[in-house]
């Protein structure tokens, strides 16, 4: 039978790693007693063969010591050589370079240790990296907004531009965007902190939606983004219309803003956007959508639309995007996580469209 030949080899594994302790090669512990059977069978057979023949006592004593001795050097070398290498390597890591490794070709206790090591030094290396490409990505989202809002103020101060309500309207949009930017990288910075709660309760969507958009209306039209767009129509979608949602009403506003703001930066003139709330799957869970008749986004980019500080390709573009701080969708994808939901960009015949979906109810405790 089919089973005949893996039973006897599925034994055959378990008793080997039962073994193990008892394997010279796979433990340190087995190694150190064979070191020891080692030196205490030399030293008898060396007795022995004085005892049956002329040689002196001492002289076999001498030579007894000395076999011991480099038997015991040899193991020692092999045990600590892993120790020496992961000296190395961790003083190299406080210097700051993470790109090396320890060999981790051992089987035993020290193999584990190396590979658990090199996982370490891995997840070291990959933080270190995000850090610096924060750090590099925060500087020149600041510096942006930071020398449009100083040209604006010298052109005032050398009498260039007169201090008119077009040119402090100027400065006052370089201000908000600064503003929103370190909004954001404030949300971040409480994420990566985990110092965010999650304050869910029940209300009604329609009356909630609608005022979402209604603020975002308003600040299509009041020219405070760099590129207001007022002819861009939003429109709301709710079915039923008494639907009604279990949520953080703060964090899912983020999660709609966004992509409405999103949205509307990327859709042509004249556009729609569309917002769609439908019930999910579970008591009191919640389908989101919402729909553009933008570019749409290749698919490609997709699977990183979401990522911090990605801003997309030329092509996604539209007339109202002044490329942004790249941070918008990486804050309602994380706020969508902190509801235990999901976020996405599904298949659409014209434009784009972010499908999420929150569970609804009380999350149990992790």
């Amino acid at each position: 039978m089919p089973g005949d030949g893996r039973a006897p080899q599925g034994l055959w594994s378990r008793l080997w790693e039962a073994l193990r302790p008892l394997d010279p090669y796979r433990s340190v512990k087995a190694a150190l007693g064979a070191l020891v059977i080692g030196s205490v069978v030399i030293t008898t057979f060396l007795v022995f063969v004085a005892i049956h023949s002329a040689t002196e006592l001492r002289v076999i004593t001498v030579f007894s010591i000395i076999a011991s001795l480099l038997i015991t050097q040899f193991v020692a070398h092999g045990l600590t050589a892993p120790l020496d290498e992961m000296t190395a390597v961790t003083r190299s890591m406080a210097r700051g370079d993470y790109t090396r490794r320890v060999r981790a070709g051992r089987r035993d206790e020290f193999g584990d240790l190396a590979e658990a090591f090199n996982r370490m030094a891995a997840d070291l290396e990959a933080v270190d990296t995000h850090r610096k490409e924060l750090v590099a990505n925060v500087s020149h989202e600041l510096r942006t907004p930071i020398a449009g809002l100083r040209a604006v103020l010298e052109n005032v101060v050398d009498g260039v531009s007169a201090p008119d309500p077009e040119t402090m309207r100027t400065a006052l949009r370089q201000t908000e965007r600064l503003g929103r930017l370190v909004e954001q990288l404030l949300d971040l910075s409480r994420l990566d902190n985990g110092v965010v709660p999650l304050h869910a309760r029940r209300f009604e969507v329609w009356p909630y939606l609608a005022g979402v958009l209604k603020e975002a209306s308003m600040a299509c039209g009041s020219g405070s983004s760099p590129r207001a767009r007022k002819d861009v129509h939003l429109h709301l979608d709710v079915s039923p219309p008494e639907l009604t949602a279990h949520a953080d009403a703060e964090r899912l506003h983020q999660v709609v803003a966004n992509l409405v703001d999103n949205a509307v930066k990327h859709s042509p003139p004249h556009g729609r956007v569309t917002v769609r709330a439908r019930r999910g799957e579970g008591a009191q869970s919640l389908a989101l959508e919402v729909v553009d008749e933008g570019p749409g986004i290749p698919e490609a980019e997709r699977h990183r639309v979401f990522e911090r500080f990605n801003r997309g390709s030329g092509a996604s573009q539209g007339p109202g995007a002044d490329g942004g701080t790249g941070l918008g969708l990486a804050i309602a994808r994380w706020a969508v996580d902190l509801h235990g939901g999901s976020i996405g960009v599904a298949e659409s015949p014209r434009g784009c469209r972010i499908k999420v979906t929150l569970p609804g109810g009380p999350r149990e405790p992790s």
